[in-house]
């Protein structure tokens, strides 16, 4: 969080009544705050200036064609894992890419448009990054949960 911005409760309210309703305007969300209008404009634009929030459309991977869900667990060695997932981040099928602990250095999540996708990407693309080591797909079955309503929103790299 910006040093020189102090998220207060008005702006969880007002955070809160976008996740809501995405397309309420700012007389709306003031209306049902017992705020004017012209505070919740200032609020909304200096939350986007500090980079602590972004109003975005979300819409279903399947609208997009992609009906595979693909978690890839990557093992690194002979480079940093920071390189070595930057360069696989730029691949269009990542959808997500984490730095992690454990026995595997990254995690990815894959969005392909059918299975027939996933060897040629493992086996011609990804297997081609240097660094990458090993490499265990999980096929995603079904989503239980995908919450959006938090996400790092500018280019700083979380602790």
């Amino acid at each position: 969080m910006s040093e020189t911005f102090a998220f207060d409760e008005t702006d969880r309210k007002i955070v809160e009544q976008l996740r809501l309703n995405g397309r309420a305007t700012n007389q709306q969300i003031a209306q049902s705050l017992n705020l004017i209008a012209s505070t919740v404009s200032a609020r909304i634009r200096r939350m986007e200036e500090a980079s602590l929030l972004r109003v975005v459309a979300v819409s279903d991977f399947a609208v997009h064609g992609y009906n595979v869900l693909i978690h890839l667990a990557v093992e690194v060695n002979g480079r940093p894992a920071l390189e070595v997932a930057e360069e696989l981040a730029t691949f269009p099928e990542v959808f997500a890419a984490h730095l992690v602990t454990g026995r595997y250095e990254i995690s990815l999540l894959l969005t392909l448009r059918d299975m027939d996708e996933l060897s040629p990407l493992v086996t011609n693309q990804l297997s081609q990054v240097r660094g990458v080591w090993a490499m265990t797909p999980a096929i995603g079955l079904d989503i239980i949960k995908y919450g959006l309503d938090t996400a790092p929103i500018s280019s700083r790299r979380l602790a």
